[in-house]
C-alpha cells in the first residue's frame, strides 16, 4: 500500500512539473511595446536647408500639437548618408503607445491640420507644394519587442 501511495505521489508530482513547464512555455521573453513610423524623405539637391526651416516650423508644431493631445509619445528627425539616388537623406520617426493611438487617425491629423496650417485644405496645398523641395519614399510601421 506504501509503494502505491508513492507512486501516486510521484505521478501527481510528475504532472504538476509537466504543467508549470507548459506554462512557463507559453510564456514570451518579450512584452509589445511601442509602435514606431519611419517615413523615409530623400530632399531634392540644394533644397536640404529649406526642407529642414519646414521641419523645424511646421513639422514640429504639428508633432507638438500631436504630442500634447495625447497621439503620439516621441518624435525625432535623423540624418542619413544616402548611397544611392533613391536612398533617403532624412528619417522622420514618429512614436506611438500603442497599435490602438493609430484609431482614427485621419480625423486626428484633420485636427492637428486645423490647428497648426489653419485648414485642411491649406495643409494639403502645402504637402503638394512641398514635392518642389522633397521626395517621400515610403514609410515603414514597425512595434517595437522590449525583452523581458
Amino acid at each position: 500500500m506504501k509503494i502505491m501511495n508513492r507512486l501516486a505521489a510521484y505521478a501527481a508530482l510528475t504532472a504538476l512539473a509537466c504543467t508549470s513547464l507548459t506554462a512557463f512555455a507559453d510564456d514570451h521573453g518579450f512584452t509589445e511595446g511601442q509602435v514606431v513610423n519611419v517615413a523615409r524623405i530623400r530632399t531634392v539637391d540644394g533644397k536640404f536647408d529649406d526642407y529642414m526651416k519646414w521641419i523645424d516650423t511646421t513639422w514640429k508644431a504639428q508633432q507638438e500639437a500631436a504630442k500634447k493631445a495625447g497621439y503620439l509619445v516621441s518624435y525625432e528627425v535623423i540624418s542619413v548618408e544616402p548611397r544611392t539616388l533613391d536612398d533617403p537623406d532624412l528619417l522622420l520617426v514618429t512614436r506611438y503607445k500603442n497599435w490602438a493611438a493609430l484609431d482614427g487617425a485621419q480625423a486626428k491629423g484633420d485636427e492637428i491640420a486645423k490647428l497648426v496650417e489653419g485648414s485642411v485644405a491649406a495643409s494639403n496645398q502645402a504637402q503638394f507644394s512641398r514635392a518642389a523641395i522633397r521626395r517621400v519614399l515610403g514609410s515603414s510601421t514597425m512595434q517595437v519587442l522590449d525583452l523581458k
